[in-house]
């Protein structure tokens, strides 16, 4: 009977079924994009990271690597002036870059060394250089004896203000200039005086041993010659030039020494406020740049050649028959 209660019991009894809910698939299913994430920004800091380092010098990392250091180094102020083994360093105070001298390599002390250069032509410079350094000697030797030849010859003496020389782009300028009172040249004359013939003899003397070659230039005032003359400054200029070259070929000077002989008339004033005074009536001897003359040789063999294949073109114009000859 026992079993039957107990049967009947099991059979009234209610079966209760639990439902499980699934939930929060999505929240864990999204936490690996978060990871990638930060992998790849990482990944990307580290390859940016090896490409700085591929593209900075070491001067730029010592220097970045200083900038992130938490304790700087503080210099001392000893730049240049801490004894006699001081530094060189014109670096301002503060926080020390470097401890040691940077060291220049040969190719940023030397020209000729630097990439690009061509050594042939940086040897050419440095002669060029060399060349000019022992001109600019030599004019002050010719300078300092022409004054010291003028100071031995008594009658020469009293010139010493008629005489002025200075340096030029162009080279030695010896002027020999009119002053109140004493005059190179009678008034509207090339016929000079004795005094200047001696004087031009004395500068001769010294630039007859120098290989440089010569410019002569006449010069005058702004007084003006009467209306229709047929004699004009531009004459007198010339004429006074050449007389001066007349005087220094019979001291000694070869004629393939002189470059050219001007007559510059009234259009380059010594003293330019006054085209009336004295000092505007003067003889100009250039001694020339070597330098100067050698580019002017070279043009003019450049225009002789360019002239010459011209020429050889024009004499040498094959025909239109049907036999060509030259």
């Amino acid at each position: 009977m026992a079993d039957k209660a107990d049967k009947k019991q099991d059979e009234l009894q209610p079966i209760i079924v639990k439902k499980v809910k699934k939930g929060g698939g999505g929240h864990h299913g999204g936490a690996w994009k978060v990871a990638y994430a930060d992998f790849v920004t990482a990944m990307m800091a580290f390859f940016l990271l090896l490409w700085l380092l591929n593209v900075t010098t070491d001067e730029q990392k010592m220097g970045i690597a200083d900038y992130f250091d938490p304790n700087p180094k503080i210099a001392e102020s000893k730049s240049g002036a801490g004894g006699v083994m001081g530094g060189l360093t014109i670096s301002p105070d503060g926080a020390m870059v470097r401890d040691t001298q940077p060291i220049s390599t040969p190719a940023e002390t030397d020209p000729a060394l630097r990439p690009g250069a061509d050594p042939s032509q940086m040897e050419e410079e440095k002669l060029r250089e060399e060349l000019r350094a022992r001109e600019e000697e030599s004019f002050k030797q010719a300078e300092a004896e022409i004054k010291s030849a003028m100071q031995a010859t008594p009658e020469l003496q009293d010139l010493a203000k008629n005489v002025m020389m200075d340096m030029t782009p162009e080279g030695l300028r010896i002027q020999i200039v009119d002053q109140e009172g004493k005059p190179m040249f009678p008034s509207g004359s090339a016929e000079m005086y004795d005094r200047t013939k001696n004087l031009m003899a004395q500068v001769a003397k010294v630039i007859i041993p120098m290989p440089n070659e010569i410019s002569i230039r006449g010069h005058t005032d702004s007084s003006p010659y009467n209306a229709g003359a047929n004699y004009t400054n531009w004459e007198l200029s010339s004429d006074r030039a050449n007389a001066s070259r007349r005087v220094v070929q019979s001291a000694g000077l070869p004629a393939k020494r002189i470059n050219n002989v001007v007559g510059k008339a009234d259009t380059d004033h010594l003293v330019g406020d006054k085209p009336g005074d004295a000092k505007n009536r003067r003889v100009s001897i250039i001694l020339l740049r070597k330098e100067l003359t050698v580019q002017e040789g070279a043009n003019r063999s450049t225009q002789a050649v360019k002239s010459q294949t011209v020429q050889e073109k024009r004499l040498y114009q094959k025909s239109s028959g049907s036999v060509d000859f030259p």
